[in-house]
């Protein structure tokens, strides 16, 4: 058995899944959109929301790492993990991770009560889906719902560092979770296709005792139709322009399905997503769309918000 690296701590952190932590930025987005034109100081208040955000994912990665090294083993490329590995010392851990939540903590608190909150409860989060006996991400269906909550938290520190004294509408949160949801559920079944036995897969991750392909591309589907509700309703409850853009997200859903049911597909390392060039390109032109359509009026939609009963008398 090797013995610890320093390079071995830094790769538990996990900073190249930093870059999962922009779905912060559309919560800032909203709320700078709902709130006036933003200052330099809002720019700066954002940038230490994700650094505070990075830290506080790199410490609950870093637990991650520890309790899953033995699940790892069963993982045909998380076998080579530093846990899995045995080249991790449980003090060393245990430090890393307090130095990363307190440091995460403490450029939070400097943002406000609501965003310091909610970085404690992005916290927490990762303590009840990775430490027993809570432990949900050993729990069927409990694993996916838990684990994209982190969407919405990611959210509402995006929004609190630009409104701190306001709540977002409940129809763009729950759809985040939604979506969040559907990502998440569409990665375990990337993960147990890869994995081709289910005794192996049971063995890597206890939830898929309970899983087969059919219920995880069933449960994709359910929540990939929930999220799709939830952000009509927000759409064409705050702003009618953004009907506009409804097609374009249900493409978004569609094309993700299709990546996700590739072999080795990329949505079993979304921190990799961006290798989808295509894809991305449609991601960025799908912001500006919705960018656009924040600014511009379009009078001759506000009809459709319009209850009214089409008459067949003569």
């Amino acid at each position: 058995m090797a013995g610890p690296r320093f390079a071995d701590y830094v790769r538990i952190a996990r900073p190249d899944h930093w870059i999962k932590n922009i779905f912060m930025l559309p919560g800032a987005a909203l709320a700078v959109a709902l709130n006036g034109t933003p200052t330099l100081l809002t720019g700066l208040h954002v940038l230490a929301a994700l650094a505070s955000l990075c830290l506080i994912a790199s410490a609950n990665y870093t637990i991650n790492e520890y309790l899953d090294a033995r699940y790892d083993r069963f993982h045909p490329l998380k076998r080579s993990r530093p846990g899995a590995a045995g080249r991790l010392e449980f003090r060393l851990v245990a430090l890393q991770y307090l130095v990363l939540a307190a440091a995460g903590l403490l450029v939070a608190q400097a943002l406000g009560t609501a965003f310091l909150l909610t970085a404690q409860a992005l916290l927490l989060m990762g303590l009840a889906y990775n430490v027993p006996p809570v432990r949900t991400k050993d729990r069927v269906y409990f694993d996916v719902l838990s684990e994209s909550i982190n969407n919405p938290l990611r959210f509402l520190m995006g929004w609190f560092v630009v409104l701190p004294d306001a709540l977002p509408p409940a129809s763009i949160i729950l759809a985040y979770w939604m979506g969040g949801a559907f990502l998440m559920a569409m990665k375990r079944y990337s993960e147990y296709r890869r994995i081709g036995d289910p005794t192996t897969a049971a063995q890597y991750r206890r939830s898929f005792r309970f899983y087969t392909e059919e219920k995880l591309l069933l449960s994709s589907f359910f929540y990939a139709l929930f999220a799709a509700f939830l952000l009509g309703v927000f759409l064409l409850k705050y702003r009618i322009e953004y009907l506009l853009s409804l097609p374009a997200f249900a493409l978004l859903f569609t094309w993700y399905l299709a990546i996700a049911l590739r072999a080795d597909s990329a949505a079993q390392a979304p921190e990799k997503l961006h290798q989808e060039r295509r894809f991305m390109l449609f991601v960025g032109a799908l912001a500006g769309l919705v960018a656009v359509l924040t600014v511009v009026d379009l009078p001759a939609l506000h009809f459709l918000m319009q209850p009214y009963l089409i008459s067949l008398a003569r």
